[in-house]
């Protein structure tokens, strides 16, 4: 059993020439509040990084291990986003296409027009529910699908953008279902997961829950005050609450909510990120083509957000490098998760780097441990 006073041993494998990174992962347990983590880092296809440490639970009796699974938040976004570029790739959808294509339902209230590109960048103005409702109710995808075809957008569609904290994951949810009657979930294990070996889950069955860490909130936030809020923020971050607990219950985890409820390792974030920053491949194996990371990169829209309240550019569903977020190039993209965890794909030097924690920090992006470990990953090319 590790505290605050005893060294937390670090396993794992770090190639030389990346022993800031190790040193800096390190330091998070000594200086940072770091409870329990993983990160690892793919270079032009080969892993270079792959350390774990620290406890998967708040009473540090559980050991983080190889295998620890955690609840990653919007990091998931990055792995619905890259289901439905497959889907393009495939054929199934375009980007440009009308969501109401394959979707008639969500044609309601003037919605009829908005495109899939759209709709997976927060354009669509269903940055959250209109009407109050539970976690649980989020949960229950075929009620929040239902919910939001119906709903009128609270901005007119494709005039700005306004991150859908959780509602991107109905949307998309639907889509992929409407396409291909697999729910998100079974689609990115049948095509991603289980041929890739990738240890990520859209909806995680109960015989897994052993490998979860638990999450544990911080202890202060940087979400704005309710009383500062405006109608899009009130309707994407306040409804429903946020609550950094909820990881721990098992209808969250159960759920295919592909916004927000992935749990996963950093080597299999890092594993798909990694061919994102490359050429597409997976040991050998063709993830997406070329085209298609170009594609599902391609700039959406840019400018402030209406929920975020900063500048923001979208791709199809990722981040596209705004701000240094994910570090110095603009050819660099991912997602990052409330509290601290990301993935990221930099294909200008085709570094691919991941992190996942438990201790929760105060921010939705660009949380203190993860700048730090992305700085120090540069600082090793």
């Amino acid at each position: 059993m590790s505290d605050a006073t005893t060294a937390v041993e670090i396993h794992g494998t770090c190639t030389k020439g990346f022993e800031p990174v190790r040193d800096t992962f390190a330091a998070h347990f000594a200086g940072a509040g770091e409870v329990g983590a993983s990160v690892a880092i793919v270079r032009d296809g080969e892993v270079v990084v792959d350390l774990w440490g620290g406890s998967a639970d708040r009473a540090r009796t559980r050991p983080w291990t190889r295998d620890t699974l955690a609840n990653v938040w919007s990091t998931t976004k990055g792995m619905g986003s890259l289901v439905c570029g497959m889907l393009v790739e495939r054929g199934l959808i375009a980007y440009s296409d009308k969501v109401s294509k394959h979707w008639p339902e969500f044609a309601a209230e003037g919605k009829g027009d908005i495109t899939i590109g759209q709709m997976l960048s927060h354009q669509a103005g269903l940055c959250g529910p209109t009407t109050p409702t539970t976690v649980v109710e989020m949960c229950d995808h075929a009620l929040m699908a239902e919910r939001l075809a119906a709903q009128t957008p609270i901005w007119a569609p494709g005039s700005r953008s306004g991150y859908h904290a959780l509602t991107v994951g109905i949307l998309a949810g639907e889509l992929v279902a409407r396409v291909t009657g697999n729910s998100i979930g079974t689609w990115f294990r049948e095509n991603v997961a289980e041929p890739h070996k990738v240890d990520f889950h859209i909806g995680l069955p109960a015989s897994e829950d052993f490998r979860v860490a638990e999450m544990i909130p911080s202890a202060t936030s940087s979400l704005p005050r309710p009383e500062t809020l405006n109608v899009s923020q009130v309707a994407a971050l306040g409804n429903p609450a946020p609550d950094a607990r909820i990881p721990n219950e098992r209808f969250w985890r159960g759920a295919e909510l592909s916004s927000a409820n992935g749990q996963g390792t950093a080597a299999a974030i890092a594993r798909v990120y990694g061919a994102l920053a490359g050429d597409g491949r997976i040991d050998g194996k063709v993830l997406v083509k070329p085209e298609t990371i170009r594609a599902m990169t391609e700039l959406q829209i840019e400018g402030p957000d209406e929920v975020l309240g900063m500048p923001a550019r979208w791709g199809a569903g990722f981040i596209l490098n705004v701000g240094g977020l994910y570090g110095p190039n603009d050819e660099a993209f991912g997602h990052s998760g409330w509290g601290g965890s990301f993935g990221m794909a930099d294909p200008k030097t085709g570094l691919a780097i991941a992190y996942v924690m438990n201790q929760m920090g105060p921010d939705l992006a660009g949380d203190a441990r993860a700048n730090a470990l992305i700085a120090a990953s540069y600082a090793s090319l």
